[in-house]
C-alpha cells in the first residue's frame, strides 16, 4: 500500500502556475524578437536592475574577476573542472564513427559532428551557481563546439566573479552578464550585438525552462531543466537526520523545488519529518528551503521495495538518492531518473558541484525519455552511404518494387533510372 504522510500540490495547481509562466515568457520572447538589444536592456533593468553599456564582458573585466578571488577558490574551480572534463572525455571517447560494408558493395556509416555554436545559461539569481559553468561550457568544448557563449545574471549588482572565472577557465569564447528569459531569447534569436547560436543548454527556474521550451525547434536545447527535484529513497539502514539534510540540501534551490522522501519505514518517515523541522530552524537558507518543503515536499510510505520502485519510476525525478541496504536493486531496475546517487556515502551535492558527472538533468518527468546533459548532446550523429554499380542494381530492384507499393512514382524513378544504367 502507498501512503502519503505529506502531499504536494495537485496537477491542476501546477498546470495553472505553468500557464501563467507561459504567457509571460511568450511576451518577452516576442518583444526581444522585435526590438533586439533594447528589449534585452529593458528586461535586464526591470528584473535585475542591471543596464551596463555592454552585456558582453571585456578581457579587462574578466581579468578583474580573477583578482577578486582567493587562490583557493580558483584552485577548487580548476579541480572541479578537471573532474568534469575527464568524465566528458571518457564519454566522448566512447562515441565511435562507423563505416561498414553491410552487403557487398554497400557501405553505410555515421559521423559524430560537433555543433557550430552553443549558448550556455548559468543560473545566478539567488545563488551564483558556479558549477553550471563547468557542466555546460567544459562539456561543450570537449565535444568540439567551435563557438561557446556563456551568460549568467548579475549577483549583488555586478557580474559574479566566481562564475565569470569558471566560464573563462572552462573555455567560453564570449561571456555575458545577463539572465532570465531575456538572456535565453537573446542567445537563441540573436540581437544587433549578439550572433544567434544553434543550441541553448543549462538549468534555470521555471521561466528559463519555459523559454527553452518555446524556443525549441528554432534552436536545439539540451532538455527541460526547471526547478530542482530530489527524491530520497531510504529504509531503516539510515536515519532521519541524514534524510532530512539531503532533502533540504536540494530544497534550498528555490521555493518551488520538490523534495520527496520515499520509504518503507513509517518510523523513518516520521523521524525525517521531525528532523526537517529541526534543521530548518538552524539552516541559513531555511526560509527558502522551508517554503519549498511546505508547498512541494512529500513523504511517501510503501510496504515493499517493489512498491517504492514503482513510485520512483512514476515520479521520474531529476535526482534520486538511494540509501537502502541493497542499492544495486535500484541501480539495476530503475528506468526513469536523471541521475542516481547510490549509498549514504555520496549525495546530490557531490554531483552538483564537482565529482564529474553532469548536473544538468531532466525535470518534470522528462526523465521518461531523456537523460541529462553529456558530451553527446553537443554532437550530431549523421549517416552516409556509398554504393557500387553492382550493389545499386540489387538495392534498386527492391526499392523500385517497394516504391510501387506506396505509389511514389518519383521515388520509383530514382531507382529505375539506375537500374537502366547499371543493370548488365
Amino acid at each position: 500500500m502507498i501512503n502519503y504522510l505529506k502531499k504536494g500540490p495537485s496537477l491542476e495547481e501546477k498546470a495553472e502556475s505553468n500557464k501563467q509562466v507561459q504567457t509571460i515568457v511568450e511576451d518577452i520572447i516576442a518583444d526581444i524578437e522585435k526590438n533586439g538589444d533594447q528589449a534585452v536592456k529593458n528586461y535586464s533593468e526591470k528584473f535585475d536592475k542591471w543596464t551596463p553599456e555592454s552585456f558582453r564582458l571585456s578581457k579587462e573585466q574578466i581579468a578583474a574577476c580573477y583578482e577578486e578571488l582567493d587562490e583557493q577558490v580558483i584552485s577548487d574551480i580548476r579541480w572541479a573542472q578537471e573532474q568534469v572534463r575527464n568524465f566528458a572525455q571518457i564519454q566522448r571517447d566512447s562515441m565511435k564513427d562507423v563505416e561498414v560494408e553491410t552487403i557487398p558493395g554497400v557501405v553505410l556509416g555515421h559521423k559524430h559532428i560537433p555543433m557550430e555554436s552553443v549558448g550556455c545559461y548559468v543560473p545566478g539569481g539567488k545563488y551564483p551557481l558556479v558549477a553550471s559553468a563547468h557542466m555546460s561550457v567544459v562539456t561543450a568544448k570537449v565535444a568540439g563546439v567551435k563557438r561557446v557563449i556563456a551568460c549568467a545574471p548579475p549577483f549583488d549588482g555586478k557580474p559574479s566573479p566566481a562564475i565569470v572565472v569558471a566560464m573563462d577557465m572552462a573555455g567560453a569564447d564570449e561571456i555575458y552578464c545577463f539572465g532570465g528569459v531575456q538572456a535565453v531569447a537573446a542567445m537563441a534569436i540573436g540581437t544587433q550585438s549578439i550572433a544567434p547560436v544553434d543550441m541553448i543548454v543549462g538549468p534555470g527556474n521555471a521561466f528559463v525552462a519555459e523559454a527553452k521550451r518555446q524556443l525549441f525547434g528554432r534552436v536545439g536545447i539540451d532538455l527541460f531543466a526547471g526547478p530542482t527535484e530530489t527524491l530520497v529513497i531510504a529504509d531503516e539502514s539510515v536515519d532521519g537526520e541524514l534524510c532530512a539534510a539531503d532533502l533540504l540540501g536540494q530544497a534550498e534551490h528555490g521555493p518551488t523545488s520538490p523534495a520527496v522522501l520515499l520509504t518503507n519505514s513509517e518510523k523513518l518517515a516520521k523521524d525525517t519529518m521531525a528532523e526537517v523541522e529541526r534543521q530548518l530552524t538552524i539552516l541559513p537558507t531555511g526560509d527558502i528551503a522551508g517554503q519549498a518543503w511546505r508547498d512541494f515536499g512529500e513523504v511517501i510510505v510503501c510496504d515493499t521495495h517493489e512498491e517504492m520502485l514503482q513510485v520512483a519510476n512514476d515520479l521520474a525525478f531529476e535526482h534520486v538518492q538511494v540509501m537502502t541496504e541493497n542499492v544495486d536493486y535500484y541501480k539495476d531496475n530503475m528506468q526513469n531518473f536523471g541521475a542516481l546517487f547510490l549509498g549514504p556515502e555520496t549525495n546530490v551535492s557531490y554531483g552538483d558541484k564537482c565529482i564529474g558527472t553532469n548536473h544538468t538533468l531532466p525535470t518534470k518527468k522528462a526523465a521518461r525519455y531523456t537523460g541529462g546533459l553529456w558530451v553527446g548532446k553537443f554532437i550530431k550523429t549523421c549517416t552516409f552511404q556509398k554504393v557500387t554499380e553492382q550493389a545499386s542494381v540489387i538495392v534498386g530492384n527492391y526499392c523500385s518494387r517497394l516504391c510501387a507499393v506506396e505509389g511514389f512514382a518519383g521515388h520509383k524513378e530514382q531507382a529505375d533510372i539506375r537500374l537502366r544504367r547499371y543493370e548488365k
